[in-house]
C-alpha cells in the first residue's frame, strides 16, 4: 500500500533508478558547493566543522535572559538566538496598556537601549554570532545591538548574525505585525541597504517559513510561499535601486525540522535547487554566493506534546537529525518542556546535547551528504520541487506575495492542511505518540519554569527612571526627523538610530512611525 508525505505526495514501499529518470547521479546533482547546490552550499559542508548551534531563548528582564546565555555559551552554544515578548514584537512598551500580562512571557522585554545592553552584558559581540527573532521592529533592535557594541568598542564591521525581518510571513502565519505592507517592505529594503555598508558580515533577513509550517503547511507549503516571499523581498530591493548582487549573498532563510526524516531531507534539497535557479535565471544574479540557499533550521515545535513530554527528547533528536542530513547551516534544537511552558535551565542544555551528540558521537559529519545518489530520497526531492514550483507559479500569477497575501490565498491554502492534519489525527490515522496511541492513564506531575507576573512592574518602573534621566527635548527632535524622514524616501534607519541613541523607547519610535505610516488591519477583521 502506497503511503503519503506530509505534502501528501505518494511515498512508493520500493524506489529504483528510474526515480532519477534515468541520469548519470553525478551530472544529475552537480557537486556540494556548486549549483546548483543540491547537495548543499559547501564543498566541504560539515567535515570541515558543524553546524552553529544556536539555542533560542529569552524570558522575563534582560538581567534574566543574561544569566541564560552565559549559561548556554559556557556549555558550548556557538550562536545565540533571542527571542522577544509579544509587546516588544508588536512594538509597545512594557507599561503600554495593551502589553499587560503579557510582559517577558514569550520572551525577554526589551523596551530600550539600556534593555539591550543588560541583555548583552559581559558577553564579547565581537565573538558571538546572534540571531534575532524580529520581524516589523527589526531595524529597532538591530541598531540597539549595533550601539551596544559600539559602546563594547566592537566595529559594527565585526558583528556576525541575523535579524529575521521577515515581516510577510507575519501576514500569513504569525500576525506581529505592525505597518502595512508598503511601507514594511521599504524599511526591509532600507535595512538590505544600510547594512551593506554599516554591517556588511550581518544576514540582513531569515525569510521564513517555520512560522508556516507551525501554523500548518506542509512541506511543500512551507518552502513555496517562502521561497515566494524571497523573490517578492529581491524584487523590492531591486526596484530600490539595489544592484541584486549588492545585498543576495547577506539573504538567509529559516525552516523547520520535522519527524517525517526523508521528506525533510528532500525538502531542504529541493529549496536549495529552486532558490539556485531563481537568483541565476530570473534574477540574473552573477555572483555565486547569491545563488546559495544559507538557512537555519528550527526543530518542531508544533510536533511536541504536552503529554509525556520527555517523549519529545526522541522527536528533537530526529529532526535535528533530519536538518543536518539536509544540509542545514545552523541550529536550535527544541526543550523538551516547551509545550508545557518556557524551558528550564537543564531542558535548555539538555536540548543542547542533543546536537552535541549528533556532531560529534555520530558519523553524519564525516562525509558530505550521506544521502547523496538515494533512489528514495533523490524521487521525493523531484516530487517535492515540482509541487513548490506549481504552488509557486499560483502566487506568482496572482501578482507575486504581496498580492495573494491581500486575497488571503496562503493563509487559507494553511489552514487547509491544518484542518488536514487534525482530522487525520483525531480520527487516529496519523499517530501521535502518548496523546492518541500509547497513552497512559494519569500523567507523571512535571513542574515548569514559570515567569514572575512582577516583572511587568519591574519595567514599568525602569521605563520611567529612563523618562525622567533623559534629554527629552533632544528625544522629541530625534522622533520629529524620523517622522520627516519616513513620509519622504531617504533611508530611515539613520534618523532611527540617533532617536535609539537618545534613549527613545521601542514603543515610542513604532508609534511615531505609525503616525505616518498607520496601522495594518487585515481584511478579515472587519
Amino acid at each position: 500500500m502506497t503511503r503519503e508525505s506530509e505534502s501528501g505526495l505518494p511515498i512508493e514501499p520500493v524506489y529504483g533508478p528510474e526515480g532519477a529518470a534515468g541520469r548519470d547521479p553525478a551530472v544529475r546533482l552537480g557537486e556540494p558547493g556548486a549549483f546548483p547546490y543540491t547537495r548543499g552550499v559547501y564543498p566541504t559542508m560539515y567535515t570541515g566543522r558543524p553546524w552553529t548551534m544556536r539555542q533560542y531563548a529569552g524570558f522575563g528582564t534582560a538581567v534574566e535572559s543574561n544569566a541564560r546565555y552565559k549559561e548556554l555559551i559556557a556549555h558550548g552554544t556557538t550562536g545565540l538566538s533571542v527571542a522577544f515578548d509579544l509587546p516588544t514584537q508588536m512594538g509597545h512598551d512594557s507599561d503600554a496598556a495593551i502589553a499587560h500580562g503579557e510582559v517577558g512571557k514569550v520572551g525577554v522585554a526589551v523596551d530600550s537601549v539600556d534593555d539591550m545592553r543588560v541583555l548583552f552584558d559581559g558577553i564579547p559581540l565581537d565573538r558571538v554570532s546572534t540571531s534575532m527573532t524580529i520581524n516589523a521592529p527589526a531595524a529597532l533592535l538591530l541598531l540597539m545591538y549595533q550601539l551596544v557594541a559600539e559602546e563594547q568598542g566592537v566595529p559594527a564591521a565585526e558583528l556576525t548574525g541575523t535579524v529575521q525581518n521577515d515581516v510577510l510571513k507575519e501576514y500569513i502565519a504569525r500576525g506581529t505585525y505592525i505597518f502595512p505592507p508598503g511601507p514594511s517592505l521599504r524599511l526591509v529594503a532600507d535595512i538590505f541597504r544600510y547594512c551593506r555598508t554599516e554591517l556588511p558580515k550581518w544576514n540582513t533577513i531569515s525569510i521564513s517559513g517555520y512560522h508556516m509550517a507551525e501554523a500548518g503547511a506542509s512541506p511543500v507549503q512551507e518552502i513555496a510561499f517562502t521561497l515566494a516571499d524571497g523573490v517578492e523581498y529581491v524584487r523590492t530591493a531591486v526596484a530600490a535601486g539595489m544592484d541584486v548582487d549588492d545585498f543576495a549573498p547577506r539573504l538567509s532563510f529559516f525552516f523547520v525540522a520535522r519527524t517525517t526524516l526523508l521528506e525533510e531531507v528532500a525538502k531542504f534539497r529541493a529549496a536549495r535547487r529552486i532558490w539556485a535557479r531563481v537568483m541565476r535565471d530570473e534574477f540574473g544574479a552573477r555572483n555565486p554566493k547569491s545563488w546559495m540557499l544559507r538557512f537555519h533550521t528550527q526543530t518542531a515545535g508544533v510536533q511536541l506534546t504536552a503529554q509525556q513530554p520527555e517523549v519529545n527528547l526522541v522527536r528533537v533528536a530526529v529532526q535535528g537529525l533530519a536538518a543536518v542530513l539536509g544540509g542545514t547551516q545552523s541550529l536550535h534544537t527544541n526543550s523538551f518542556d516547551e509545550a508545557i511552558a518556557l524551558p528550564t535551565e537543564r531542558s535548555a542544555r539538555l536540548a543542547l546535547r542533543t546536537q552535541q551528540v549528533l556532531a560529534y558521537e555520530t558519523d553524519v559529519t564525516a562525509t558530505v551528504d550521506p544521502f547523496a545518489g538515494s533512489y528514495a530520497v533523490e524521487a521525493m526531492t523531484d516530487d517535492v520541487e515540482a509541487a513548490a514550483l506549481a504552488l509557486m507559479r499560483r502566487v506568482a500569477d496572482m501578482g507575486g506575495a504581496v498580492a495573494a497575501i491581500e486575497r488571503g490565498f496562503q493563509k487559507e491554502e494553511i489552514e487547509r492542511n491544518a484542518y488536514r492534519i487534525a482530522q487525520e489525527t483525531d480520527a487516529g490515522e496519523r499517530v501521535v505518540v502518548g496523546v492518541n496511541r500509547f497513552t497512559l492513564d494519569a500523567e507523571e506531575p512535571y513542574e515548569p519554569l514559570r515567569v514572575d507576573p512582577a516583572i511587568e512592574d519591574r519595567q514599568a518602573e525602569r521605563l520611567a527612571l529612563l523618562r525622567a534621566g533623559r534629554d527629552a527635548e533632544e528625544v522629541r527632535r530625534a522622533l520629529a526627523a524620523l517622522k520627516e524622514v519616513a513620509a519622504g524616501t531617504e533611508n530611515v534607519l539613520p534618523p532611527m538610530k540617533e532617536a535609539l541613541r537618545a534613549r527613545a523607547t521601542v514603543g515610542e519610535v513604532c508609534g511615531a512611525l505609525r503616525e505616518v505610516w498607520g496601522s495594518y488591519v487585515p481584511a478579515d477583521a472587519y
